[in-house]
C-alpha cells in the first residue's frame, strides 16, 4: 500500500470512529425505555386536544395522531383546512416515534449532519422530519404523537403540548 493510501485508509478509519462516538454520546437514552400497555382513547384524545389547542393559539392547521407502542393508530383528528398530505405525514411521524422510541427530530439531526447520519434514510419507518414524540407515562413508553401540518419546528411545539398535557 502506498504512503498516501495508507494515510487515507487511517484518515477514514479515524473519521468513521469519531462519528461513531459523537453519535453514541448524542444518542438518547430513550431506547431503553421500557414498553407499558397501550395509551387508551381518553388519554390520547387529551394529547390530541392540547397539540390541537397549541396550534389554534398560534394561528397553525395541523393533523395530530395518536399510536400505541406498535404503531397502531389510537386516536386521529384534523384541522380544517390543513393540507391533505399532512393528514399522512401525522400518522407516520407518530408511528416512528413510537417504534424507535425517540423523537423524529433525533433523525432529522442526524440526517442533517451528514456522514454517519445518514444511515437514518435505512431505517424503515424512521420520518427525519420534527413533529413525533414518544408518550412516556409511569416511566413507560405508552405511545407517541405525531403532528403535521406546518413548519417542522411548529409541528414539534405543538407535539410538546400533547406530551406535557399527559404527563405523571
Amino acid at each position: 500500500m502506498t504512503r498516501l493510501g495508507s494515510r487515507a485508509l487511517v484518515a477514514l478509519v479515524v473519521a468513521i470512529f469519531a462519528g461513531r462516538a459523537v453519535a453514541q454520546a448524542s444518542a438518547p437514552s430513550m431506547y431503553l425505555t421500557p414498553i407499558g400497555p397501550p395509551i387508551g382513547v381518553e388519554v390520547a384524545k387529551k394529547a390530541a386536544a392540547a397539540a390541537i389547542s397549541e396550534a389554534h393559539k398560534n394561528g397553525w392547521l395541523m393533523a395530530v395522531a395518536v399510536v400505541d407502542p406498535a404503531g397502531t393508530l389510537v386516536y386521529y383528528e384534523k384541522m380544517d383546512n390543513v393540507q391533505i398530505g399532512s393528514a399522512k405525514v401525522a400518522v407516520l411521524k407518530a408511528r416512528s416515534a413510537a417504534l424507535y422510541k425517540r423523537p423524529t427530530k433525533v433523525f432529522q439531526d442526524a440526517l442533517a449532519g451528514g456522514g454517519v447520519g445518514t444511515r437514518v434514510l435505512a431505517l424503515e419507518g424512521a420520518v427525519p422530519v420534527e413533529g413525533g414524540l414518544p408518550l412516556i407515562q409511569g416511566g413507560k413508553l405508552v405511545g407517541a404523537i405525531g403532528l403535521s401540518g406546518d413548519l417542522s419546528e411548529n409541528d414539534g411545539k405543538c407535539a410538546a403540548a400533547g406530551v406535557a398535557a399527559i404527563k405523571d
